[in-house]
């Protein structure tokens, strides 16, 4: 497998918008009544990921497989977990096309992410799953996070059978 990981820039935001917005309905049009089209314009337009690439609490990162943009990892490597002990460092969005699929591209940019926090020195990665999406709660598992805590999301325009949320904690300083 060919896979780089690279971080974003402002000047890269028109790809960003293309590539986050072809992941985004690749796999989650079956979520909303509008097939995810108010979600996506919300979250991937030029303003809103160029406001996004600029917080400096943001990293951002293309999957690029076989030189195609086939996904992207976003971080926030200072955000805690609410109600949770330690220095968290929270995977927030990781979105592939279908072509990247079941090839590992996933499974490597997670073990960027954790790696990333081991360097520096967190306590634990954290992310937010669909409580429906059980494939990727099997993968994250897969990865050694556990579920720590379930939430609901507040958007009018998803159907109400998918908006569970899961947290899920991977610790990665050994406990006594």
């Amino acid at each position: 497998m060919n896979l780089r990981i690279e971080r974003i820039s402002t000047s890269e935001v028109e790809k960003f918008s293309e590539v986050a917005t072809r992941a985004y309905f690749d796999h989650y049009r079956h979520l909303w009544y509008d097939e995810g089209e108010w979600y996506a314009h919300k979250c991937f337009n030029i303003n809103q990921l160029t406001e996004e690439l600029t917080d400096a609490k943001n990293e951002f990162f293309f999957a690029i497989l076989d030189e195609k943009y086939v996904g992207f990892l976003k971080i926030r490597p200072e955000n805690q977990l609410a109600g949770q002990d330690g220095d968290g460092f929270e995977v927030e969005r990781i979105y592939l096309t279908n072509e990247a699929t079941g090839k590992g591209v996933g499974r490597k940019l997670m073990e960027f992410a954790i790696e990333m926090a081991q360097q520096q020195n967190k306590d634990y990665v954290w992310l937010k799953a669909m409580d429906s999406s059980h494939n990727a709660i099997r993968f994250y598992e897969s990865l050694g996070f556990e579920i720590c805590g379930t939430s609901r999301l507040d958007f009018e325009q998803m159907k109400t059978e998918y908006l569970g949320m899961v947290a899920m904690r991977k610790n990665l300083r050994m406990t006594n």
